[in-house]
């Protein structure tokens, strides 16, 4: 089954990338047969794990198709796509049971607790999304999304000590959670923008997990790759398209919990991290104390006017290796042009999840000739790419692509 699964995308991924060099030729690149999908495309790394492989689930609370009113599970269109209903997720091949049964105990708290009458069949109460996060070893953090616009401090209180006691000594201890997190979303009026923050009911407040001879902490906001069983061959790949070894220098433009960077750290010379934000610039920064890691740096300038100090990098024969992985954001157009303006960046790894949609303009800006003042440089040419696949039962996978120049 898993066979052809990846022989489907496969061929996805191939079309992806005579996309990619159809689109280069239009725009004046003279293409070379070697070049070509077939000579760079290499196999795809299969997952170690096909079912329940997931690390992080995310499950909805809406009307089920019963009628019930706070169904837990993910959404689904009626026959004719008029309506959409909330199912319970336990059909999905990649979700583990363990996230099941929190979600099946969180649905269990819903039904105890009693609608405001005041609301009507379309609205929820302040009870909202469920998201699961599990570990290697066995631990469990709940986060629970809590709108609490409307509601009085000692509502509030009283809300929060309810699930606190549901999953710590109720029903919902069966799940034997390590960390149980409540989102809170305040707004102070239905047209102002709403702000998040995260508070521990219980437990303890990070997961960590072994990546590599790495311990790594991630945060409950914190952004890490859903299939931990392929993130070392991830990783591995990485290291190998880029090259990377004690003559190397990295510059690190990936998002998450810098697990990447980290991870890179063993094998070069010195890797500098430019776009970690919020939790996962401490979850790094811990990472790095913890394993004892001395030549990894964090800088929250802005990336361009970093890329752009590097243009006369002497590195006394070190090579300057960028690390591009959006991780679901797109990469701006300012920093596209300060790599394609740092001719000391002669290699770029790029590891993308939507080679088909936004990743693609990315790829067609760092290839394509000079145009304009903002896309100043030589122009890179993809040189290889490997696709892991890290999402089993989806079309998704992850693309791992070399560029140099």
């Amino acid at each position: 089954m898993n066979e052809e699964q990846l022989k489907v995308k496969f061929e996805v991924t191939k079309k992806t990338l005579e996309q990619l060099q159809h689109r280069l030729h239009k725009l004046g690149t003279v293409v070379a047969e070697a070049e070509r999908p077939s000579g760079l495309l290499q196999p795809f790394i299969p997952s170690p794990v096909i079912e329940g492989y997931r690390n992080k689930s995310v499950f909805s609370v809406n009307r089920g198709p019963d009628g019930h009113q706070r169904t837990v599970g993910c959404f689904l269109r009626s026959p004719g796509g008029k309506k959409m209903f909330c199912v319970p997720a336990d059909h999905l091949k990649t979700v583990p049971a363990r996230h099941l049964q929190v979600a099946q105990c969180y649905e269990a708290f819903l039904k105890q607790t009693p609608l405001d009458p005041r609301l009507d069949i379309h609205q929820l109460g302040p009870w909202r999304r469920l998201r699961v996060r599990t570990s290697s070893q066995g631990h469990t953090m709940a986060i629970i999304t809590f709108h609490a616009q409307g509601l009085s401090q000692e509502a509030i209180c009283a809300q929060k000590e309810r699930a606190k006691e549901f999953f710590t000594s109720g029903p919902g201890a069966v799940c034997d959670l390590t960390s149980l997190y409540l989102k809170e979303r305040v707004t102070s009026s239905p047209k102002q923008s709403c702000f998040h923050h995260y508070q521990l009911l219980s437990g303890e407040p990070y997961l960590f997990e072994d990546i590599l001879g790495l311990k790594l902490r991630i945060s409950p906001g914190a952004f890490f790759p859903p299939n931990t069983s392929t993130t070392e061959a991830l990783f591995q790949v990485v290291a190998n398209l880029g090259g990377v070894d004690q003559s190397t220098v990295v510059l690190d433009l990936s998002h998450s919990t810098g697990a990447t960077g980290l991870s890179l750290a063993q094998w070069a010379a010195q890797v500098l991290s430019l776009r970690l934000v919020g939790q996962a610039v401490e979850d790094a920064r811990w990472s790095v104390a913890f394993n004892e890691i001395t030549n990894w740096e964090c800088q929250r300038r802005e990336v361009d006017k970093t890329v752009a100090r590097l243009r006369k990098f002497q590195g006394d024969g070190q090579a300057l290796v960028a690390l591009v992985d959006p991780a679901g954001s797109r990469l701006p157009h300012r920093v596209i042009g300060a790599l394609r303006g740092c001719p000391a960046i002669q290699k770029l790894v790029f590891v993308s999840g939507r080679p088909h949609a936004e990743d693609m303009e990315t790829f067609l800006q760092l290839c394509c000739p000079v145009s304009g003042q903002d896309l100043q440089g030589e122009p890179f040419t993809l040189s290889q790419a490997v696709p892991v696949d890290t999402l089993p039962h989806t079309l998704s996978s992850q693309l791992v692509l070399a560029f140099t120049r």
